[in-house]
Order: structure tokens, then C-alpha cells, then sequence
């Protein structure tokens, strides 16, 4: 985009990190200032300063070691509410007239669901109101609402959510996510230094890259984005620099057919061991474990001679104290005959829309990490990523082989 170009209303986001002090708010209030000043719109979401939900979640756990999650939403949302208020006075101190919305003020409404609710709906009558009257309109990310007047909170990544869905509901001509980092990479630029920022990336690419551990963006803000042709663009709140622009579809760069390396670390493989070799099987064990809100990712199933089967799956570790235990609870209906389960996993995930025509691309990447000894434990597939998981000491080696094999170091 170019400077000065007038496009009507942009929504921009700011993190945490970006309004993590007084000084860095006054200075998301100058960027807030630029864009009004250029003749547009400007409604902007914003996160909890810094480590705040952090702090709030500690102070809760002072509490109860199990807290209400109604009351854990209820708690949270005064994280978003304070950093509003202080952006609206930072603009209307510098002259520039800004008034504060929390998440239902703006008329977020979300589904029944405390912690990791879903938007259903957004009523922008309240903003477009003060919008008319040339005001900008300051939004709390991350908390609407229900039809009952519950207030919720959307999860991990719910700011993200917030600005896409808010750009959606407004028709607003873009969304601006700034961040600490500059851009969406190659990889991540903590861990792999020869790392590229990307000029441009097609929702898909962003979608899996997302879905795949690439903190930038959560998948949600990416789904809707997507479904509703949102132009997002990835941006610097420390720098004045071009992003990444996330659009339906990207310039692709000569040769690149990966576009990016994506990993996460604290995977761990679950083994059902002897499952009842029936039809019904495989349905009643993953119907079980989305029940109980249990995320299964790569899945591999072997029969043995015996005429059952062996079931493998990756989780997050984080849920493996819950699957056992839906699992044993679950045993007589299951019928298997025990578990195996495998800490200290990873998952790294090549991605590039590229993939779809040119054949080969797995066998270099198992060629890579075999030069350089790493094991292979799992493997998924899709049009345009790969995935394996391998030991967590191997995840930074297998992400930088595979970030120079397939030309993501070099300068274009």
C-alpha cells in the first residue's frame, strides 16, 4: 500500500507487546494518528498490555487451582478493558477525538462458551455511529458477549480474531495485525537467523502455517480472513516498514515451491494397542476424544497379524494426562488392550502452494532429514504441506536443513 493512499477505513491491530507500557501505547496512539491523518477511518483492536492475562490468570490460581470459567472470563476481559481506556486518552489527549468499546459495547456476540468462544455475529451499528461522527473507535480484542449477556473471552489468538472479523463486518478495505516482528518469515527468525520476511503469502499458505505452530497469526483470524476476502497485512508496530500482505493469492518467487518451515515443539505420539480390528473402530475412538475437546492431529493405523489394530496419533502433550483418561474411562466401549505413549516429540511442517505441481517435494524433504540422521516417527500429508514429527532435539536441525535445501535462505 502505498503512503498516503486513501482507502476509506483500515482496522489495525496492536498485541500485547506492542502496548506494553505507557510509552509503547503513546506510541501505537502517533501510528493510530498517521492513518486518520491520511483521510480514513480507523477502528483499532488492541490486546492486554504485556503479561497482564498472565498476571490475572496467576491471581486466580491464588484463588482456586480450578476457577470458574465464567468468572476466569469475567477476570480476563478487564485486561483488554484498561488498555483501551488509555489509548482513547492517548489520542484524545494528542487531539484526536477516540472513544473506548469493550468487546460487547462493540456488539461482539459469540456462541455459549467460556474460554475459547467462537464469534457468531457482530452488530456494527455502535461503531459505525461514532465512525460518521469522525471519531476512531478503540476496541477491546479477544471478549464479546453471549445472546444471554454472559461475557466470554475467544481464546488463545482472540485479538487477531477480533480485528478480521471486525474488518469483515465493517467492509473495511484492510487490516493492518501489527506485531514485534516486521513480517510473516520464512521460519522463525529466533531460531533460524538467515530466516527471509515474505513480500506476500496466499491465505492457504497462511492458514496451514498457522494451523502448524507459525505464532504470527492465529488460524481463526486466518479462516475468516479467507472467507470473507479480508486483505490482511503483518506489520511492525516498532518500524516504519512494508509487511506481508495475506491475500487469496501470492506472487510466487522463482523456484520457490516451499514457502515457509513451520514447527512446535511438546507433541506426543499415543498408541491405542490391540483396538477391535471392526468397522466402527476408528469412529467411536475419535468421536470419544473430540468430546472431550481433545485435538488429534497426524493418525496412523497398522493391523497386526492377530487381526486388530494399532493405532497411532499425535496430541500436545499438554493433553495426554486427559486423553489416558478418557481413554481408561472409555475402555470396555473402546475394547483395546493398552496405551503407549511417547513424550518429547516434535513437529516440523514444510509449506508452499507450489507443492500441488511439482511431485518430489516429500522424498527431498525425507532425503534432508535422513542426511542428517533425523528419525521420522510420523507423517502427514496434504496439497500443500508435509509434516513429520521427529525428537524434540532434532526440531531446530531438521527446520534449518530443511529451510536451506529448499532455497528459503537464499536472497530473491
Amino acid at each position: 500500500m502505498k503512503e498516503g493512499e486513501e482507502v476509506g477505513l483500515i482496522v489495525q491491530k496492536f498485541g500485547g507487546t506492542s502496548v506494553g507500557s505507557v510509552e509503547r501505547i503513546l506510541n501505537v496512539a502517533e501510528c493510530v494518528k498517521e492513518e486518520k491523518r491520511r483521510g480514513n477511518n480507523v477502528v483499532v483492536v488492541v490486546s492486554a498490555m504485556g503479561k497482564t492475562t498472565d498476571q490475572l490468570v496467576s491471581l486466580a490460581k491464588e484463588i482456586s487451582s480450578e476457577p470458574s470459567k465464567r468468572e476466569m472470563d469475567m477476570l480476563l476481559t478487564t485486561g483488554e478493558q484498561t488498555t483501551i481506556a488509555l489509548l482513547a486518552m492517548a489520542l484524545n489527549q494528542k487531539g484526536f477525538e477516540a472513544e473506548s468499546f469493550t468487546g460487547w459495547q462493540a456488539g461482539i456476540i459469540t456462541e455459549p462458551v467460556h474460554g475459547n468462544a467462537r464469534i457468531t455475529k457482530i452488530n456494527t451499528d455502535a461503531i459505525e455511529s461514532k465512525l460518521s461522527k469522525g471519531k476512531i473507535v478503540i476496541v477491546a480484542g479477544f471478549q464479546g458477549i453471549t445472546e444471554e449477556g454472559a461475557i466470554t473471552t475467544l481464546g488463545r489468538g482472540g485479538s487477531d480474531t477480533t480485528a478480521v472479523a471486525l474488518a469483515a463486518a465493517l467492509n473495511a478495505d484492510r487490516c493492518d495485525i501489527y506485531t514485534d516482528v516486521t513480517g510473516v518469515f520464512t521460519t522463525d527468525p529466533r531460531y533460524v537467523k538467515n530466516a527471509r520476511k515474505l513480500h506476500d503469502i496466499s491465505y492457504d499458505e497462511m492458514l496451514e502455517l498457522a494451523n502448524l505452530g507459525a505464532g504470527v497469526l492465529h488460524p481463526r483470524a486466518v479462516e475468516f480472513a479467507k472467507n470473507y476476502q479480508v486483505q490482511l497485512e503483518v506489520r511492525s508496530s516498532m518500524e516504519k516498514i512494508e509487511g506481508t500482505v495475506i491475500k487469496e493469492e501470492a506472487v510466487v518467487e522463482q523456484n520457490l515451491i516451499v514457502r515457509g518451515v513451520a514447527f512446535e515443539d511438546e507433541i506426543t505420539r499415543v498408541t491405542v494397542l490391540g483396538l477391535t480390528n471392526s468397522l466402527t473402530s476408528l469412529s467411536t475412538i475419535f468421536t470419544t476424544l473430540a468430546e472431550h475437546h481433545i485435538n488429534v492431529d497426524i493418525i496412523i493405523q497398522s493391523i497386526t497379524e492377530a487381526e486388530t489394530t494399532n493405532l497411532s496419533f499425535s496430541i500436545k502433550t499438554e493433553d495426554l494426562n486427559t486423553t489416558l483418561k478418557v481413554l481408561e474411562e472409555h475402555k470396555a466401549l473402546l475394547n483395546y488392550e493398552g496405551i503407549d505413549a511417547e513424550n518429547h516429540l516434535s513437529k516440523v511442517s514444510i509449506v508452499g502452494s507450489g507443492m500441488i505441481s511439482n511431485p518430489g517435494v516429500a522424498a527431498k524433504m525425507f532425503e534432508v532429514l535422513a542426511e542428517k540422521q533425523i528419525q521420522v516417527k510420523m507423517v502427514s500429508t496434504s496439497e500443500i504441506k508435509v509434516s513429520v514429527v521427529v525428537n524434540e532435539v532434532d526440531m531446530i536441525k531438521a527446520v534449518e536443513a530443511l529451510h536451506d535445501s529448499f532455497g528459503l535462505s537464499e536472497s530473491k
